[in-house]
């Protein structure tokens, strides 16, 4: 049996809040308006949007519909006079407070549930006192309980999330730029000549529609132009070729962050200044354990008169200790057409043995003078996946894409 709370009764005779909030609503009404005619109005305005009486818009209460009958309202005076609703709705009543068991039915409850030694304090043996009767069975708080598995970021965006947050932290600035890319921005202003295997269509991918985009304003263009021709004002002597403005418009998916810190350059920059951006990157490549044809790119720019080669190599190996948790880092010269000199960075895997993780160099006067940067430019781009598989202990860069539940599972959850 149940019987109505102090509450209950008092809703019994002037009607649940809901109910009279909807008897006012004849015409659209603000919501502070409708505060002041309603009692507990928190409560009527849940149960009516609940029941999809009403709506808001732009703090105006606008009824939809008007029910007939509330079922709640009926269950009220059904139990007064001592009769059984649905479970349902006495569910509903029993969550709000407006009825409850009757004391004697809770003693009975709870009688029933007395034993020798129980396990589970129960709301009936709670309210009538009678957990005071019985024995509780002890209660072992060493025992190990179910394991829970809380929400928590893939382990490979956490990853990217410490890299973002590291190079801030260190002062620079993030750059953007488009997916799309066209070849000038991706090649030209690299100073990669129009003819380098590297734009072979083996080499990097092309849009099939639309093909052309636009070129940058005329003067870059221009510089751009006489540098691959003849040097233009840089010293040196050009690729010595018929630089052609109709294949640097071609569309392509972006294949290096490098094209990032060219728009940078072009469009204005601190001086000293530190840039950084981690990108998605496309090229065609065979799919193994340190290759995808899609990755992600960390790139970085440095700008100050008084840099050197030095500075860079510190500043990288610094880099890949903080990030990668490895100790063991070496360099090799190597070939970029856009930096001189040049280097490669790699570091020893634990399994894997010497993996490359980067590119780097000092940018040549033929890609900064024509963007308009006088002073010396370090960059470098890591294949930040390569980076992230010595940091979460994997050794095959497919793994970091995995729906494999125990090992991200096993992974530990950061702030």
């Amino acid at each position: 049996m149940y019987i109505l709370t102090a509450e209950g009764k008092k809703y019994l005779s002037s009607g649940l809040p809901e109910k009279r909030l909807i008897n006012i609503l004849t015409r659209p009404t603000s919501i502070n308006e409708a505060r002041k005619q309603i009692d507990k109005f928190s409560i009527a305005l849940t149960w009516a949007k609940k029941n999809k009486w009403l709506k808001i818009d732009k703090g105006q209460l606008i009824l939809i519909k008007k029910p007939t009958r509330i079922p709640e309202q009926d269950a009220l005076e059904r139990i007064n006079k001592g009769e059984k609703p649905d479970q349902g709705i006495l569910n509903i009543l029993l969550k709000r407070n407006l009825i409850e068991m009757r004391r004697d039915d809770i003693f009975k409850i709870a009688e029933k549930q007395l034993s020798k030694k129980i396990t589970t304090l129960t709301p009936e043996l709670i309210k009538t006192g009678l957990w005071k009767k019985t024995e509780l069975k002890p209660y072992n708080v060493e025992a190990i309980g179910k394991k829970i598995y809380g929400g928590k970021k893939h382990p490979y965006n956490q990853f990217l999330s410490d890299v973002r947050q590291k190079l801030v932290e260190l002062g620079f600035k993030e750059m953007t730029g488009p997916t799309i890319e066209t070849e000038f921005w991706n090649f030209d202003a690299l100073y990669q000549p129009q003819n380098h295997p590297s734009r072979d269509w083996a080499q990097t991918y092309s849009l099939k529609t639309p093909t052309h985009g636009s070129l940058p304003n005329s003067k870059i263009v221009s510089n751009v132009k006489a540098v691959h021709e003849n040097g233009w004002k840089t010293g040196s002597t050009g690729w010595e070729y018929e630089w052609n403005p109709k294949k640097a418009s071609k569309l392509m998916p972006r294949a290096h962050g490098t094209a990032c810190s060219a728009r940078q350059l072009a469009s204005g920059i601190e001086i000293p200044g530190k840039y950084f951006t981690i990108k998605r990157c496309f090229r065609p490549d065979v799919i193994d354990a340190t290759h995808g044809v899609e990755f992600n790119q960390a790139e970085g720019i440095v700008i100050d008169p008084s840099l050197t080669f030095r500075h860079m190599l510190g500043l990288l190996k610094s880099f890949v200790i903080e990030m990668a948790g490895t100790e063991k880092v070496r360099f090799f010269p190597d070939y970029y057409p856009f930096t001189e000199p040049s280097v490669q960075i790699s570091a020893k895997h634990p399994e894997m043995g010497w993996v490359e993780l980067a590119g780097a160099g000092i940018f040549r006067p033929e890609l900064t003078l024509p963007l308009g940067v006088k002073e010396p430019v370090i960059a470098w781009g890591f294949g930040i996946d390569r980076l992230a598989m010595l940091k979460l202990g994997i050794k095959d860069i497919r793994y970091m894409f995995s729906r494999d539940i125990d090992w991200l599972r096993r992974q530990p959850c950061q702030q």
